[in-house]
């Protein structure tokens, strides 16, 4: 039966998801049973691409993400892909109305990775696009059902919230990225000469996308809203705690959130969503 091999590729973006990011797994088992699924689809496709041009080393891969790409397309047009991932993936683009122009967006930005080591604030803004706020309509897509008048009314504070997650990992990774794939994701910083007026326009841009986002969570319905507020809340925290090191601490080491203090903080989300305080 198809619908078994279809369960059985929701399982593994499920499991992908569940591997990958412990912080994102724990904020899908806040939303509706039904919106789970689709998100760790989403987040299965997004992830593979992302695995592609960031860990393959001593592989092709801009063969792999090219092969990546057109069976991606495929899938969608066909209805169905060998590749579990891909498989549950273009489920939720035919069910949900996922724009496919999100997807295209997307799969530039990858592709930008596969070539580019510092950016133009130009092309800051591409890529921050297609990896983040685009991800962010996507999964928008999935919180509405499908609802195109709602998605259109909150589209511009999905895609600030993606915004601000993808900078703040931009941030916590800076040495890392730097010192493991050559990248510099900010414009026009030199991590030689990266100093405080360079940290604070950073941040200030970042504390402004929160706060649209945060303005569109408030408009999700009750069945999407929590989940997407407990990642608010864990990106926030880790924002604030990445605020309150020194420059030289951001630059040597990847700032995180322990397990216990992540509980601490989904619990108190919990409740400030129970009494309506959002």
């Amino acid at each position: 039966m198809k619908q078994l091999f279809d369960d059985v590729s929701v399982k593994c973006s499920k499991l992908t998801t569940k591997s990958y990011s412990t912080s994102f797994s724990l904020g899908i088992r806040f939303l509706a049973n039904d919106l789970r699924n689709p998100i760790y689809s989403i987040y299965g496709f997004v992830r593979f691409a992302d695995e592609i041009v960031d860990t393959f080393h001593g592989y092709d891969k801009k063969n792999l993400l090219d092969r990546f790409k057109n069976d991606t397309y495929r899938a969608i047009e066909e209805g169905i892909s060998l590749n579990p991932i891909l498989n549950s993936f273009q489920q939720v683009v035919h069910e949900y109305n996922v724009d496919l122009d999100c997807i295209e967006t997307f799969l530039i930005s990858m592709e930008m990775d596969l070539y580019k080591d510092s950016y133009t604030k130009e092309e800051y803004d591409t890529y921050i696009l297609g990896s983040a706020e685009v991800v962010g309509l996507m999964c928008l897509s999935v919180f509405l059902r499908g609802d195109q008048k709602r998605y259109d009314e909150l589209k511009p504070f999905a895609m600030k919230l993606g915004s601000a997650f993808q900078k703040i990992n931009f941030l916590r990774d800076l040495h890392a990225d730097y010192k493991s794939l050559g990248r510099t994701y900010f414009p026009g910083v030199d991590l030689q000469q990266f100093g405080e007026h360079e940290r604070i326009e950073i941040e200030t841009d970042i504390e402004k996308d929160f706060a649209l986002g945060y303005e569109g969570i408030k408009r999700l319905p009750k069945d999407a809203r929590f989940g997407v507020f407990v990642a608010y809340v864990y990106y926030y925290k880790l924002f604030k705690k990445i605020k309150g090191k020194s420059t030289e601490d951001i630059l040597t080491n990847r700032i995180r959130i322990s397990n216990k203090r992540k509980f601490a903080l989904f619990f108190g989300s919990y409740l400030r969503h129970s009494f309506n305080l959002l």
